[in-house]
């Protein structure tokens, strides 16, 4: 169940998303957060520097490894605008961090980039439960997924 919580980190997603689009990036953004509620990282997408592999859910993962014990990792919840790509979301798995919560889905990005005429991704669409075993996922949020599509259409709409 989505809580008053949840919403307030995943609206910080959303505001992340933008912060990423206003950069030239595509619109994704992510929290980390505590088992205690304390946000210990946030990231946003930076796949304009050239390098594709730049998500900010890949980038918690990388944080989480470094900073955090293999139980403290499994207790915190990672909140984005996006379900995970599968890179993102092998990372998420061998890193061993807890739940994720997203705004949108990743079918419902396909079906956006779809409506958009935009060329779809060369990764296939999975969900995150398709790529890491036993992982509890909430998400999309109706609201806020209807923001992050907005997002991606003044992306491709330029």
């Amino acid at each position: 169940m989505i809580t008053e919580q949840d919403i307030k980190h995943l609206k910080r997603c959303v505001e992340l998303a933008e912060s990423a689009l206003e950069e030239g990036n595509q619109p994704f953004g992510s929290i980390l957060v505590s088992e205690d509620g304390n946000v210990l990282f946030e990231d946003y997408n930076r796949i304009s520097s050239g390098d594709d592999t730049q998500h900010p859910e890949f980038s918690i993962a990388r944080y989480a490894a470094e900073h955090l014990s293999k139980e403290e990792r499994a207790r915190a919840i990672v909140y984005t605008s996006g379900e995970h790509c599968p890179m993102c979301s092998a990372a998420h798995g061998w890193v061993g961090l807890g739940k994720i919560i997203y705004a949108s889905s990743s079918n419902q990005l396909a079906q956006w980039l779809h409506e958009l005429n935009v060329s779809p991704s060369p990764v296939r669409n999975l969900s995150i439960e398709e790529v890491v075993k036993g992982i509890e996922v909430e998400g999309p949020v109706p609201e806020l997924a209807e923001e992050v599509r907005k997002l991606h259409v003044r992306l491709h709409k330029k």
